[in-house]
C-alpha cells in the first residue's frame, strides 16, 4: 500500500492510504471520476503494520482500495457498511472530532 501523511496545522494529520495497484488510476462511476495521485497518497510504499500505525493516530483518513480498507475494518475503525464503491473499488473515510 502506499501512505502519506499530510500534517495540517490546527487541524491534526490526514493519513491517505491507497492500494499498491491503484497509484496513478482515474476510477469512474457514473458521472464521479476520482483520480488516485501521488500527491494526495504518496510513493512510499508503507507496510500493514505501519499503515496500522499511521491509523491508530490520525485525525483524518481517507482509504482506497480493497486492502487499505480492509486494515481499517480490522482495526475496528469502520465497518464494510460505511464504505462507498467506485466501481469495483472500495473507498472509506474516517474524521475523528
Amino acid at each position: 500500500m502506499y501512505a502519506k501523511v499530510h500534517h495540517i496545522p490546527g487541524a491534526g494529520d490526514v493519513v491517505a492510504v491507497c492500494d499498491r495497484d491503484l497509484l496513478n488510476m482515474t476510477l469512474t462511476h457514473g458521472d464521479v471520476e476520482v483520480c488516485i495521485t501521488e500527491t494526495f497518497y504518496g510513493t512510499d510504499l508503507a507496510t500493514e503494520e505501519e499503515v496500522r500505525r499511521k491509523l491508530a493516530h490520525a485525525t483524518n483518513v481517507n482509504l482506497m482500495g480493497k486492502r487499505a480498507v480492509a486494515v481499517a475494518i480490522d482495526m475496528g475503525l469502520i465497518d464494510a457498511e460505511s464504505c462507498i464503491m467506485i466501481g469495483d473499488v472500495p473507498h472509506a473515510q474516517i474524521f475523528r472530532i
